[in-house]
């Protein structure tokens, strides 16, 4: 499934355990409603390499995602954060309440 702006898109890819979220470009106001739309499932991991900005109603976004994921027992994984979206999670606290990690060559995750 793809949702596609001229500032953003989204890829979402759905498996029985887990939701995979690609967006790609600025998640800022205009673009925060299209990034909500991930289906439900016990793991929601969303690859934020792609993402160059991410403005407050984007942390809102991120916030609400993992309070509804951890709400029926599941998990919110942020995957290779950008430098610039890393820093905001710094700054934010986001990276201590949720689950940050890298990706490796081999497709599996580490801790960020």
């Amino acid at each position: 499934m793809r949702q596609r702006g001229d500032r953003f898109h989204v890829e979402i890819s759905v498996t029985d355990q887990a939701v995979d979220v690609r967006p790609v470009g600025e998640i800022d106001i205009a673009t925060v409603g299209s990034f909500r739309a991930a289906p439900a499932r016990p793991v929601l991991r969303v690859e934020l390499s792609g993402v160059r900005l991410l403005s407050a109603s984007g942390v809102r976004a991120l916030v609400a995602a993992h309070l509804r994921v951890r709400a029926r027992g599941g998990e919110l994984v942020l995957v290779d954060p950008d430098p610039v979206v890393a820093r905001v999670l710094r700054a934010t606290g986001l990276h201590r309440v949720m689950v940050v990690r890298e990706s490796t060559r081999l497709g599996e995750l580490v801790p960020a």
